[in-house]
């Protein structure tokens, strides 16, 4: 009979500990445990392979304002990330890279589901109801680790570029004027006395991050708007 797969003594998520060094400091317990159960404790490693993806996709949503329900599901909150990030910097928007970045978003997309099914049919937790369930070993445990690893590295850092970038272009009111609209619709006029402002106008000069974050999900969701109805032409 073959011998077992060799098991690494110590497996580190490289992806989420950069993602921890750029802001998502709060994962450190999860990411700490992870690395830890594929090696002492298999199914505990997929119920904390789907955690650290939720955490880290709930903190993304939270920092671009985008909302999001408590209950929505894992992939759901993926679906969610992954439409209101530019997966592509702008000098590959137009190209055919942005549509080779979204097949590979896709790929991940599945991988995630199938982290998801892993930890309902062999995570820690779901051996309490039923002992008589198989149980995965280590070298399925890292696959399942892998898998959050890369997803959490690529997401966070992929937010972390656009907000860089965010902050080193100029932002000009006038040259935004669509979105200008949508908020002033969106917003009734602010009042002071006899004077009138347009929303959009106080967003701006009062709290340009904040304007900066809504007008980057703003583009982020008619750009994903566009491309659906490019998809559903004949």
């Amino acid at each position: 009979m073959a011998d077992p797969l060799p098991v690494p003594d110590a497996f580190v998520m490289r992806g989420a500990r950069a993602a921890m060094a750029q802001g998502l400091a709060h994962v450190e317990e999860q990411v700490t445990a992870l690395e830890r159960a594929v090696v002492e404790n298999p199914g505990l490693a997929f119920d904390l392979a789907k955690t650290l993806v939720e955490s880290a996709c709930r903190t993304i949503l939270t920092e671009r304002q985008q909302p999001y329900a408590s209950d929505d599901d894992l992939p759901k909150l993926f679906k969610t990330v992954t439409t209101f990030l530019p997966l592509s910097p702008p000098s590959a928007s137009s190209s055919g890279g942005h549509k080779s970045l979204k097949q590979t978003v896709n790929g991940l997309h599945t991988a995630l589901q199938g982290v998801c099914e892993l930890r309902n049919d062999f995570g820690f937790a779901s051996h309490g109801s039923d002992g008589s369930r198989p149980r995965m070993e280590s070298v399925q445990a890292i696959l399942a680790a892998q898998a959050a690893d890369t997803i959490v590295g690529f997401l966070h850092a992929t937010h972390q570029q656009d907000r860089a970038v965010q902050r080193t272009v100029p932002l000009r009111f006038e040259d935004h004027a669509d979105f200008n609209d949508y908020v002033d619709d969106a917003h009734s006029s602010v009042q002071i006395f006899d004077l009138s402002f347009r929303a959009s106008e106080v967003l701006f000069r009062v709290d340009h991050e904040a304007y900066r974050d809504a007008l980057a999900s703003f583009e982020a969701s008619e750009e994903n708007g566009a491309s659906a109805a490019v998809e559903r032409l004949p």
